[in-house]
């Protein structure tokens, strides 16, 4: 534990001032401070060998005990009472989003890591998809780190226009609810879209987005069998009973996330530790972030280009397009 304890601290430091400037600019939000300033730190100062095992057991661990602990903020019966009516929505428009990300890819070639970290980022909800399937797919830290920097770009933008357009076409407050719950990524952003329209546009988007969130159970699952087969099939070690077995991908911290979801749900949680459970959730996301940045070369980066932003841009506006049309005919 020792040999952990400085690099995990140094990651809780940078995180409290990750967490303290995201709640000065929400819209940007902590995790996306924290992981600029590990990025900043990371690339442009040297920490002691002595962190480096604390940082990585951060990058990796916490983050899937934040995940964890998020569940215990979530309640099926939310989902149950309000969300359904939004489901069959969330089902085609995720669909639509992830096969339109299959076939971006095969144009802009920018690998099967990076354009399934913001497939999941766009069509669920932000850095924490992003953060729940990237161990399932064995992405790097840069790879998790550059997707969540593009979400992140698009988060703003919608932020910001969402009203603006709700208002230029005239959408009830209900619809604009279920379009801002369903169309934008990260929760942060879907607050002060929906909010800044109206308050029951912005209540309604909260549930819609809870019960989007919910679909990191399934998809992460999808991923890790997908991540298996093509372990299999690429033949990437030679003692393929040992390592391209499915329990090697397997998410098993989404079961965390799925059994601390079910206990608030049947209210073994009250109030206060469900408020407890999303803010420390989202804390530990933020040094999680500290981590990955710390962990991340800023030149593999640079490497990848415009393509991921590109298609972060096409994705993005293919989920608010085509979620705008289904809420208008159904």
């Amino acid at each position: 534990m020792k040999n952990i304890f400085f690099g995990i601290f140094i990651c809780v430091i940078f995180g409290i001032i990750a967490k303290f400037l995201g709640s000065l600019v929400p819209i940007v939000g902590g995790p996306v401070f924290g992981i600029i300033i590990g990025i900043i730190i990371g690339n442009f100062f040297k920490l002691p060998s002595s962190a480096n095992k604390g940082v990585k057991f951060t990058s990796k661990k916490i983050l899937q005990w934040a995940i964890i602990i998020l569940g215990g903020s979530l309640s099926f019966n939310e989902v149950f009472s309000t969300g359904l009516n939004s489901l069959g929505l969330m089902v085609i428009t995720l669909s639509i989003t992830f096969i339109s990300a299959i076939l971006i890819n095969k144009k802009l070639k920018i690998g099967f890591n990076l354009s399934s970290l913001i497939a999941s980022g766009t069509a669920i909800c932000g850095g924490s998809a992003i953060a729940a399937v990237g161990p399932a797919i064995n992405a790097d830290d840069s790879e998790i780190a550059y997707s969540i920097s593009v979400i992140f770009l698009f988060n703003v933008i919608a932020a910001l226009i969402f009203p603006f357009l709700g208002h230029f076409m005239q959408m009830n407050y209900y619809d604009f609810g279920l379009w801002a719950g369903t169309a934008v990524n990260d929760t942060s952003s879907v607050v002060a879209a929906a909010f800044s329209y109206n308050d029951i546009s912005g209540n309604y988007a909260v549930i819609v987005k809870l019960t989007r969130t919910l679909f990191i159970i399934p998809v992460a699952f999808i991923f890790a069998i997908i991540t298996s087969r093509r372990q299999k099939n690429q033949n990437i070690a030679e003692d393929t009973s040992k390592n391209n077995k499915l329990w090697k991908n397997f998410p098993f911290f989404i079961l965390g996330f799925l059994a601390m979801s079910i206990l608030n749900t049947i209210g073994v949680f009250n109030a206060d530790f469900t408020s407890f459970f999303a803010a420390a959730g989202k804390f530990m996301i933020t040094v999680a972030m500290v981590a990955i940045g710390l962990n991340t070369n800023f030149q593999k980066i640079r490497e990848s280009g415009a393509k991921p932003i590109l298609m972060g841009f096409l994705l993005w506006t293919i989920l608010s397009i085509s979620s705008l049309i289904l809420i208008n005919i159904r």
